[in-house]
């Protein structure tokens, strides 16, 4: 069997093997939906006031975007590698013509297949329960197609290091959650202490929320002084996404060779 036949006999076989489990696509897509009817239609912004969510709706959409794209990834790949050690299967695919790389690039073509959905629903959602408005431009496809394969990868990581799939979970949700809320998705830079600003360059969230926000999004005051549709918000959207090729590449053959071969 060629290369492509095996990375897509495996890629249709981790697909079969989501869409039985479930609970996992119920909460996959239920997660971010939750947050947009809390924060979007519940508590609503305040552009006028101060606090946490000061911003227009319209910037708190990549914010979204990077709930699904964190998440996903991490906690699938995570607890995926989990159970392949578990189970002995990473011995049994070691007797295959299957690599490491071509196993976690099958699995990382579903998880961009369901975030991409999951990706439609938010952005519907949005649309339906606020008054969000941002820019459609095609830049959001290589964003999270690459923003996907880099926490893939980090999810590999921590599958390998963890001692269980109760490990992975709990190792990944302590990843996650301080990156989703200092990498520039739902905390504004000027809500911070200044000497901590630089350090979220180190996120690799950073470089997506930052980079699809510069893509998608136009302040009110962009649409007033005629700005155009690119770096309205201080960020160049092709820079951002230049360093989240290089870290997603990174990430992804780290993640790869860190796979056992047996275990």
């Amino acid at each position: 069997m060629s290369r492509l036949g095996r990375i897509g006999a495996e890629t249709h076989a981790a697909w079969l093997a989501f869409i039985r489990r479930r609970t996992a696509v119920f909460f996959t897509f239920f997660f971010p939906v939750i947050l947009i009817l809390i924060f979007g239609a519940l508590i609503r912004t305040d552009p006028t006031g101060g606090g946490l969510f000061a911003e227009p709706p319209g910037y708190y959409v990549a914010g979204y975007l990077a709930v699904v794209v964190l998440f996903t990834p991490l906690s699938r790949i995570g607890s995926e590698v989990a159970r392949h050690r578990e189970g002995n299967r990473f011995e049994k695919l070691a007797t295959t013509p299957l690599s490491r790389s071509e196993w976690l690039l099958a699995q990382t073509l579903v998880n961009v297949a369901v975030i991409g959905l999951a990706s439609l629903v938010i952005l519907g959602m949005v649309l339906a329960v606020t008054d969000a408005s941002f820019v459609v431009s095609p830049l959001v496809v290589p964003y999270l197609g690459l923003a996907v394969a880099l926490f893939c990868g980090f999810g590999a990581l921590l599958g390998r290091v963890s001692d269980s799939q109760d490990g992975v979970i709990a190792a990944s949700n302590g990843v996650a959650i301080p990156l989703l809320f200092l990498s520039e998705t739902f905390v504004p830079t000027e809500m911070l202490p200044e000497w901590f600003v630089p350090f979220m360059q180190l996120s690799p969230l950073t470089y997506f929320a930052r980079g699809l926000r510069a893509a998608t999004y136009r302040p009110p005051s962009a649409t007033a002084t005629g700005v155009g549709e690119a770096g309205l918000v201080g960020a160049d959207p092709y820079l951002n996404l230049a360093v989240l090729a290089v870290l997603a590449a990174g990430f992804f053959a780290v993640g790869a060779y860190a796979l056992p071969r047996t275990d």
